[in-house]
């Protein structure tokens, strides 16, 4: 029986991808360990090309491109990568973004604001809007990063959860726009992931971990052939966290 999970003959583009032990380095690398060929896509030129490198020091094919994907030619840039070097797109992962602003409204900027609507649904929107084209040829599927805070959103993180609960929408409208096309659009929201940066933000206090295996799973469940009848889902991933 075929293990459907592989992704052999595939090629992912995967966003926000440069830092080691984070979570779009991890899941490029799972998605690279179980056959994909990689478009490495990150705004820091120099990390994103030292992923690429390790990568390959793996035996993955993995091309780094780079910029701000809140341009739109960057964006078409990451897409035109893949159709240049392996002739097809068939899974993007739009893992760029985090939590940026954190406090009351009353001190937070408008610049605050719109860089936090930028990096999480700006990018979102821009690389699957180029992706499209490419991925209906294929049948492909993009699965992008909500958060659990688009289902339980929390004190002084009110922007941060606008902008993944943009995401959330974005990704089950998408899925509508797309699904006569082929191509499938789901989403994860994770809690909160186990990463050291994440560990030493909190100082200590009790927290249910995430951790990065679970992370990856259901992204590459939702991107596998195993889910073919799944799109317009957002899927908490949060270890049973309240």
């Amino acid at each position: 029986m075929t293990d459907q999970r592989r992704f052999d003959g595939k090629v992912v583009l995967v966003t926000g991808v440069a830092r080691v032990g984070q979570i779009g380095h991890a899941v490029a690398l799972a998605f690279g360990r179980a056959g994909a060929k990689l478009v490495l896509c990150d705004r820091n030129a120099v990390e994103a090309a030292a992923r690429a490198r390790e990568f390959a020091a793996e035996g993955i094919d993995a091309r780094p491109t780079a910029g701000d994907l809140t341009e739109p030619d960057i964006a078409r840039l990451a897409v035109e990568t893949a159709i240049r070097h392996f002739g097809r797109l068939d899974v993007v992962v739009n893992v760029a973004g985090g939590l940026t602003t954190f406090g009351p409204i009353a001190g937070t900027s408008v610049a605050d604001f719109d860089r936090e609507i930028a990096i999480n649904l700006k990018t979102a929107f821009l690389v699957s809007q180029a992706a499209v084209p490419a991925l209906a040829e294929t049948r492909g599927v993009i699965v992008n990063f909500a958060s659990v805070a688009f289902f339980r959103p929390q004190d002084q993180m009110a922007v941060y959860a606008a902008a993944k609960a943009g995401v959330a929408a974005f990704t089950q409208s998408l899925a509508l726009e797309l699904r006569d096309r082929g191509v499938r659009v789901n989403a994860v929201a994770p809690g909160m992931v186990r990463t050291g940066d994440n560990v030493s933000s909190v100082s200590g206090a009790k927290v249910r971990w995430v951790e990065m295996r679970q992370i990856t799973d259901g992204v590459l469940f939702l991107a596998s052939d195993a889910a073919d009848a799944i799109t317009g889902h957002v899927l908490p991933i949060t270890n049973g966290a309240a």
